[in-house]
């Protein structure tokens, strides 16, 4: 059972699966969330969207519109020329000859995508503002659609934007080691398509945001579900052409985020300028239509790849084109999800000595892309791993022992791989041996082989990751065109009375960081875990930073919280010292108590200290008033947290329905602040992968509107398709940060989706079948079986 905060007065937290500190506001309907504000004088925005993916408007009429009672105002591109500027892309990929087309606020003359918008209502009521909307006339000229970005490419395609021929956004290369001599050499080739298709990150809670533009401060607030208020601020400044220093950006509490609320999107943009233009707040809550046809979508790549091998299972190279679907603008991050953080990775946690990697970014009639759990590295491993599963069926070897006889060895660590990353460190056997023993590997096997008569088949599947984290340091960042710096920021700042208050410049939503914060500080301070407060997602309070995603936010911002409270403990010995009239080191420092060695009796605690430190009636020489320090934290390297999954299936023949036996974690993330949100993390992180493998997908139609619009055509699992879901783990600190610890949000994304699908193609092996496309629908499962017949699947 996790311990309470009355509970956890010792100093030494860290490591305790202590409760949730964020779960009692949460729990009981006292979360603030950005739909919950309507300040005095508010006006509501809703937004008419485009109904056709492409399309010249002709026409756009809102006369009739303006005239309703309670409408302040219609606004449409018109209105915002020479106010508002592009959307910018944040993540500028070197060396591609990216394409960067301009992304309008409001369409002007051309749609590129069902839901991008034209024009929006301001009402004194939301009701008013659809009513309204629903009076703008528009005249359209439909042009033709591309939606597939395959056939985007291909002669005589629609094109989409004049900057970018062929409707190619980029194109990007990476490669390391010998590729050739790899393939000349392997004497077993395997090749395979894969598509990882479209998902939709799907919140709790749809985008919203609220603007209110002050006067007499001439500053402008704007409260959104944002992972990154700061990084916000600087594009809205860029953007609007407001000073930065005039913008505040409050993200207070979010509901589920999943990488959907790192962009700015157009609509908060517009939102914010229109409160200072009309001098009025102006909200606009996304509804969930919206979210599905204009929030940005994940994943979208089909993928060719080729490993060559020796005939005793020995991997020699990789070889991986990709074509990766943009949609129809270049969002926030989106060129860097399938490049960076995808190609760096297909080699996972093997020993390969060459690969390349060619990804082409292709422009379509869709909803952009951008980071969705895991962003870039469930794409990679999906295709490695089911690669490897391929590979031990073309030579008849057990995939547990193929995995086994290619890992990275541990004493090889840190290691350089062929395509430019240095792995921290790892022990990938160990995390084998132990999900091995926990699914009691050799019994299931052994059962599978007696039950294939029977009227059901049993599969077995294996994935063992590694992904890279942490995101930083901020000179490779750079190098990589990311527009900005990675580092981590923080202040810890001890009151007279002894409490504590931590201001990060992560924005936690949902990762439990509030509780783990605050653990980390009472850690080294020795403080009561319940007398310190984390606060963040405000600009205008918190130091810059640069937010939450890519599992970085312990790594980085928890070590910058760690440094910040060395400083001070550090700055505290020093004002104990002189207090007690010894020097800095004849003391030590327990359990919040800094004592004369050999004489525990004389001593001050920290409280004691920080009392001293703000009177400053008796400072030492040189020593500033108050216990506070700041930290920005610019890590040296990434963190590469890894792991097995092992996911057992049986599959009813009669009708291709596939449920999961068992689903066992074993997982990697370093030293653990809090197990118990560790494993949280995990159980989240496994069924949102799960969740592609087995239900989700975006389709679209050939005219480009979104199918899956809706929770009846978009299945997202619920309790009833939730395996019961046993974690463990292996502890390898990284010693690239000062508390050792790695990522955990996303492993349990990146490792599901091909620990499934390889359980299921392990069950239809039997009937020569190598490969299903996500999700491996019932249907998909039936007709594999009753389209062929069983043959002899050799060795297992």
């Amino acid at each position: 059972m996790p311990a309470s905060a009355a509970e956890t007065k010792s100093a030494s937290v860290f490591g305790q699966s202590i409760a949730r500190r964020e779960d009692q506001r949460l729990l009981t309907g006292h979360g603030h969330f950005v739909a919950d504000l309507n300040p005095p004088g508010v006006l509501h925005a809703k937004f008419l969207r485009s109904t056709y993916a492409h399309a010249r408007i002709k026409r756009l009429d809102v006369k009739v519109a303006r005239k309703l009672p309670g409408v302040v105002a219609v606004i449409t591109a018109a209105d915002l020329k020479g106010k508002v500027g592009s959307i910018p892309t944040a993540w500028l990929i070197p060396n591609c000859e990216l394409k960067t087309p301009p992304y309008a606020p409001l369409a002007s003359d051309v749609v590129r995508y069902a839901g991008e918008a034209v024009a929006v209502v301001l009402a004194e009521d939301p009701y008013v503002a659809e009513d309204a909307r629903e009076l703008i006339e528009v005249d359209y000229e439909p042009l033709p659609v591309v939606v597939d970005q395959e056939k985007a490419m291909a002669k005589g395609a629609p094109q989409l934007h004049a900057e970018a021929p062929g409707n190619v956004a980029f194109h990007w290369k990476l490669a390391g080691g010998d590729v050739e001599t790899a393939f000349r050499e392997a004497e077993v080739v395997v090749s395979n398509r894969f598509v990882n298709q479209r998902l939709i990150p799907s919140a709790l809670e749809p985008r919203a945001a609220v603007a209110q533009y002050d006067y007499g401060s001439e500053e402008l607030t704007l409260q959104v579900t944002s992972q990154n208020p700061h990084i916000h601020r600087l594009l809205l400044a860029l953007v609007l052409g407001i000073p930065e220093h005039r913008i505040r950006v409050v993200a207070p509490d979010v509901g589920g985020g999943f990488g959907s609320k790192i962009p700015v999107y157009p609509w908060e943009v517009v939102v914010a300028h229109l409160a200072k233009e009309l001098g009025r707040p102006v909200k606009w809550v996304e509804d969930r239509t919206e979210n599905f046809v204009a929030s940005i979508h994940g994943r979208d790549h089909v993928q060719y790849v080729d490993l060559a091998a020796k005939k005793d299972g020995t991997i020699l190279g990789i070889k991986v084109r990709v074509i990766a679907n943009m949609g129809a603008y270049l969002s926030t991050a989106g060129p860097g999800i399938p490049t960076i953080l995808f190609g760096f990775m297909v080699g996972g946690a093997y020993a390969i000595k060459a690969g390349s990697v060619d990804v082409t970014g292709v422009f379509t009639n869709t909803v952009p892309t951008d980071a969705y759990r895991g962003a870039g590295r469930p794409e990679a491993l999906y295709l490695l791993e089911r690669m490897v599963d391929i590979l031990a069926h073309k030579l008849g070897v057990d995939p547990a022992e193929l995995r086994r006889k290619n890992f990275i060895p541990k004493e090889k660590f840190p290691y350089a791989t062929a395509l430019g990353l240095t792995y921290d460190s790892g022990d990938y056997q160990g995390a084998l041996d132990k999900a091995l023993e926990l699914v009691k590997y050799k019994e299931l096997r052994a059962e599978q082989a007696k039950s294939r008569s029977s009227d059901h088949l049993t599969g077995i599947g294996l994935s063992t990751y590694v992904e890279l984290c942490g995101l930083g340091p901020s000179s490779v960042c750079g190098a990589t065109g990311f527009q900005g710096g990675l580092w981590g920021s923080s202040t810890v700042r001890i009151s007279p009375t002894g409490k504590v208050t931590v201001y990060t410049g992560a924005h936690p939503h949902g990762q439990g960081e509030e509780t783990t914060f605050a653990q980390i500080v009472s850690e080294e301070l020795g403080i009561p875990f319940q007398d310190i407060d984390v606060i963040h997602g405000d600009t205008s309070s918190t130091p810059m930073g640069m937010g939450t995603y890519g599992s970085r936010t312990t790594p980085v911002e928890g070590a910058s919280i760690a440094l910040s409270a060395r400083k001070v403990r550090e700055k505290a010995r020093k004002i104990a010292a002189h207090l007690l009239e010894v020097g800095v080191d004849d003391l030590e420092f327990k359990e919040g108590k800094f004592s004369v060695k050999g004489v525990p009796s004389k001593g001050k605690s920290i409280q004691e200290v920080a009392f001293a430190a703000y009177t400053a009636w008796n400072m030492p020489k040189d020593v500033e008033p108050i216990l506070e320090a700041t930290t920005f934290y610019d890590p040296p390297n990434f963190v590469f947290p890894f792991g097995t999954h092992v996911c057992v299936v049986d599959i009813d023949k009669a009708t291709g329905q596939t449920a999961i036996r068992r689903y066992v974690a074993v997982d990697d993330c370093g030293r653990q602040i809090n197990p118990m949100i560790v494993e949280g993390q995990v159980h989240g992180g496994v069924l949102q992968g799960l969740a592609q493998a087995m239900l989700e997908r975006a389709v679209y139609d050939e005219s480009g509107n979104l199918l899956s619009a809706n929770f009846l055509e978009y299945l997202v699992p619920s309790s009833l398709e939730a395996p019961r879901i046993e974690t463990a783990s292996t502890v390898t600190p990284s010693p690239h940060n000062p508390i050792g610890t790695k990522g955990v949000g996303e492993t349990g994304t990146i490792a599901s989706t091909e620990a499934y699908m390889n359980a299921v193609l392990d069950a239809l092996a039997p009937y020569g079948v190598t490969d299903l496309d996500m999700p491996a629908s019932p249907e998909k499962v039936w007709r594999a079986i009753h389209s062929n017949e069983p043959k002899s699947t050799g060795k297992r």
